[in-house]
C-alpha cells in the first residue's frame, strides 16, 4: 500500500515504469533502485523511498516466514490432533492453545471454554420469538480463530456446507449460523484440548 501510495505522486517516467507491475515484481524491482548519492530532485526522493519501503517488506517477509517455520515446530510438536482438523491452520491452533493454556482454571468443562472463547449462546429472546446473539465477550483472539475455522468449512467441508443450507432454509440468518457453528468448533477443540496436559509450563510461541 505505501509503494502504491508513493507511485501515486511519482515522477511520469518512473510511474509508468512500475505502476503495472504485480506486487512481487514491484519490490523486487523498486528494492534495486538507484537513487543516487544526493537526492538532489523528486525522481531520486522518490527512487529512495521505494527502495526503502521494499527493503523493508522484504526483511520483514523473511522474518515472518522465520516465525512461521518456528510456530509450525511448536504447534505440531505440543497439539498434533488440533491441527489435523478439519479447518484448523496453525494460526489459529496456536491463537487456541494460548487461551487454553493462559486460562487453565476456565477449562472445567466446553461450556466454560465456549464462554472463554466468546462462542456461548447469548439469549436474545422477545415475545414469542426464540433466538441467541453473537457474544461480544470473552477472549477476542481465541473467537476470531473460530470464525476463521467456521467460514473456512462453510466453504470447502460438505457437511458444513450442507448444515449451512438445512439452518438457511429454517430461516437462520448467516450471523446466527456461523454462531451455531463457533459454538460447536468451540466443543470438538476442547475435547482435544481436554486430552492434552495444559498443566505443564507453556511452550513460549513466538
Amino acid at each position: 500500500n505505501q509503494l502504491q501510495a508513493l507511485l501515486v505522486t511519482a515522477p511520469e517516467g518512473l510511474k509508468s515504469e512500475l505502476c503495472e507491475l504485480s506486487t512481487a515484481r514491484l519490490i523486487e524491482k523498486a528494492s534495486r533502485l538507484r537513487p543516487g548519492a544526493t537526492l538532489s530532485d523528486v525522481e531520486a526522493a522518490t527512487k529512495f523511498a521505494l527502495r526503502s519501503v521494499a527493503r523493508r517488506y522484504q526483511h520483514l517477509s523473511e522474518e515472518i516466514s522465520e516465525l512461521d517455520e518456528q510456530l509450525n515446530r511448536l504447534v505440531s510438536e505440543v497439539a498434533p490432533q488440533l491441527v489435523a482438523v478439519e479447518g484448523i491452520g496453525t494460526d489459529t491452533a496456536a491463537s487456541l492453545l494460548i487461551a487454553a493454556g493462559d486460562n487453565p482454571e476456565r477449562l472445567k468443562n466446553e461450556a466454560a471454554f465456549a464462554h472463554l472463547c466468546g462462542a456461548a449462546p447469548i439469549p436474545a429472546s422477545s415475545g414469542k420469538t426464540v433466538r441467541h446473539r453473537l457474544n461480544r465477550h470473552g477472549d477476542r483472539d481465541a473467537n476470531r480463530a473460530l470464525y476463521v475455522i467456521a467460514i473456512c468449512r462453510m466453504s470447502r467441508d460438505k457437511r458444513t456446507r450442507a448444515y449451512v443450507e438445512r439452518r438457511t432454509k429454517e430461516g437462520k440468518s448467516k450471523k446466527e449460523i456461523i454462531r451455531c457453528l463457533k459454538r460447536y468448533i468451540a466443543r470438538e477443540v476442547y475435547r482435544i484440548l481436554a486430552s492434552l496436559s495444559l498443566n505443564k509450563p507453556p511452550v513460549p510461541v513466538p
